[in-house]
């Protein structure tokens, strides 16, 4: 079987943890590397609980135990060692924890990106790297370069369809330092088809979709067994303060929804913002959402050391499934960077990210661009969005 991953210098010898969830992804990627040389590690990470064995069966996913005996099953077949290391600590407090604290403050919290940065990079890198390795590996569909300024940049996969950059926009330069992903060379098919040519049982196996931790998807249920907060009933309002009705609770809603909310309004209605010190939930209407421009702080550049006074035109993506759009990124005097869209985008909300790329995010014709991101260090990272004359605030991570 061939490959086209590119190598990086000598890999005999060089060690690789290759954190591998029982899927097909992370499970080709720990043979491209072996193929390619490096001395590879299989790591699951365990992140669950105290759950009982039959619960987290029946979660599966990539926290599941059936992860396990997947990656393990793999990893005899691919003939490297394979061990589960704990993370349950990290994860219930970079990610759980967050992910109901943001829903408390009226934010839409994005629990894989949180995961990615404290979890997959910064607790498995240290583990890693104290027992010898040189790199760690995931199945991220994704690639790394590192560019004529000496800098690491994530560019995005060679497929459009699967693409999982905006996801990793708060990388440090030292975690990109020492991170392989051989599967952004890819697409899902071929990596199908190579899992499939090599044997393994994963091949056919379906992509885990919903939140690992949540999988019955009811997210004010888990919130409300999961804090000490008393979630309560509070009122619909419109841009005006007139109450609309009741609602069920703040955790329930997001920016730009519509369904569920429980209103008779004789037309569509839309949530356009969510103040939890009043514990309201606004309504308006569709173009109530859209909004021109976004502030954004604690700021994670990737290809680049910073603006440095300069302005910059580039593509950015406000959430996971945004296709992108151009815009005009430049400094302001406290620090922040405010984001001018050429056309209005809709439903940026409080808790999201906002990443930019330099250039389209996504062309047939030009296959690679560098990412150009916003990210903090840790702590919270706070966006303000302006939209039709009504500013409210937006947190990140």
């Amino acid at each position: 079987m061939g490959g086209r991953v590119a190598g990086m210098g000598c890999t005999k010898g060089k060690k690789v943890v290759v954190g591998m969830s029982g899927g097909v992804d992370s499970s080709v990627a720990a043979w491209l590397l072996k193929e390619q040389g490096y001395d590879v590690i299989g790591v699951t990470m365990q992140v669950w609980q105290d759950e009982s064995p039959e619960a987290m069966e029946e979660n599966g996913g990539c926290c599941g135990l059936s992860a396990v005996e997947d990656a393990r099953r793999v990893a005899e077949r691919l003939s490297i060692p394979y061990y589960v290391m704990n993370f349950k600590k990290e994860f219930r407090e970079h990610v759980m924890d967050y992910f109901v604290r943001e829903y408390v403050s009226g934010k839409t919290p994005n629990p894989c990106i949180a995961c990615n940065r404290f979890v997959k990079w910064e607790s498995l890198l240290a583990r890693s790297l104290e027992i010898g390795a040189d790199y760690i590996a995931t199945g991220h569909y994704a690639r790394i370069e590192k560019l004529l300024n000496g800098r690491f940049a994530v560019k995005k996969s060679v497929t459009a369809a699967k693409d999982q950059t905006y996801a990793l926009y708060n990388l440090t330069q030292r975690q990109l330092s020492h991170t392989l992903m051989p599967v952004g060379s890819y697409t899902k098919e071929e990596i199908r088809d190579m899992a499939g040519r090599l044997g393994l049982t994963v091949a056919g196996k379906p992509d885990s979709q919903e939140i690992c931790f949540i999988p019955d998807h009811d997210y004010a249920k888990f919130i409300q067994e999961n804090t000490d907060c008393r979630i309560e009933e509070g009122n619909f309002i419109d841009k005006d303060g007139r109450i609309l009705g009741r609602h069920k609770g703040i955790t329930h809603y997001t920016v730009g929804q519509r369904k569920g909310l429980g209103l008779s309004m004789g037309r569509p209605v839309f949530v356009t913002a969510i103040r939890p010190e009043t514990n309201e939930v606004v309504i308006g209407e569709n173009e109530d959402v859209f909004s021109e421009r976004l502030f954004c702080s604690h700021l994670n550049w990737m290809a680049i050391e910073g603006l440095f006074g300069e302005e910059m035109r580039v593509t950015a993506r406000i959430r996971y499934s945004h296709k992108g759009a151009p815009c005009l990124i430049r400094e302001t005097d406290d620090g922040r960077v405010e984001c001018i869209f050429d056309e209005p985008q809709r439903a940026a909300a409080p808790g999201q990210a906002v990443v930019f790329y330099d250039g389209i995010w996504w062309s047939e014709e030009e296959p690679s661009y560098d990412k150009r991101i916003l990210r903090q260090e840790g702590g919270s990272s706070a966006l303000r969005l302006s939209g039709h004359g009504r500013p409210f605030r937006l947190r990140g991570l």
